[in-house]
């Protein structure tokens, strides 16, 4: 595989290994000490990696190293994390210590003022976002919930749209990670050590992230990837850990958006 000369220089001679989890486009080549995330040329890094630089110093995030595009890819080299991703089945077999490590990474996230955030993600972004997908055609109607379309559900993804755009929540903004699940959470000793996989992340609303997380949680604990199921996990306890009750309401909706995306 070739890389722009700037990514070559900082990865020459380095083994690395292909990581396997995760559901997007992109590929991911983990080296021992840095991370190399690779994107079709359509999905440009330099807007992730801007987040990622204003991100530092107020959450563990990955340290930009490099971002360039080509013709073909866009490469997005950051600094390893350390810790374990919390799908791993350590933190699994831990339920108490991993929804409590959740709900910790859930307020850390909103602990961050968002003055000068380089990325919104308000309601007009995220209908903006989805209509694009829609109609031109991206949307993946194969990997989604069984009830979202046909008998009972939605007809398409451009009804679901419709419905999206005349049901929208209030909007609570934070700072969002975008994608949180399982899999972009790492902890260590207990600790949330690392947020990763930040391509979405922003100021955006706070159910966003509570939605996304109590779906992975159920569907890790539920044998959904790999088809070892976790018994003790109770995907509830999450807002009993954050001390709030669950809107209901709130986390269809983004459920509902997240499967246009």
């Amino acid at each position: 595989m070739r890389f722009p000369d700037s990514i070559e220089r900082l990865i020459k001679g380095k083994a690395y290994k292909n990581d396997g989890i995760g559901m997007s486009s992109s590929s991911v080549l983990i080296f021992d000490d840095c991370v190399l995330k690779i994107s079709p040329a359509g999905k440009d890094c330099s807007k992730t990696a801007d987040v990622m630089r204003w991100l530092d110093g107020k959450l563990p995030v990955p340290k930009v190293l490099c971002c360039e595009s080509d013709a073909e890819n866009s490469y997005l080299l950051m600094s390893r994390v350390r810790g374990r991703m919390t799908c791993d089945e350590y933190w699994m077999e831990r339920p108490d210590a991993l929804v409590k490590g959740l709900a910790d990474a859930l307020r850390m996230l909103w602990s961050v003022d968002t003055a000068g955030c380089p990325r919104i993600r308000d309601m007009d972004e995220e209908i903006r976002q989805a209509r694009y997908i829609v109609e031109n055609g991206l949307a993946d109607t194969g990997n989604v919930e069984p009830t979202t379309y046909g008998e009972g559900g939605f007809r398409d993804p451009a009804d679901l749209l419709s419905w999206l755009e005349d049901n929208r929540p209030d909007y609570d903004p934070v700072m969002s990670h975008g994608d949180f699940c399982l899999p972009n959470i790492f902890m260590e000793d207990g600790e949330i050590t690392g947020f990763i996989d930040l391509d979405m992340a922003g100021v955006g609303d706070r159910w966003r992230d509570i939605a996304l997380c109590y779906r992975s949680l159920r569907w890790n604990s539920e044998g959904a990837y790999g088809g070892k199921v976790y018994p003790d996990i109770r995907s509830l306890k999450l807002f009993d850990e954050l001390g709030i009750e669950p809107d209901m309401e709130k986390i269809r909706y983004y459920l509902l958006l997240d499967e246009l995306f």
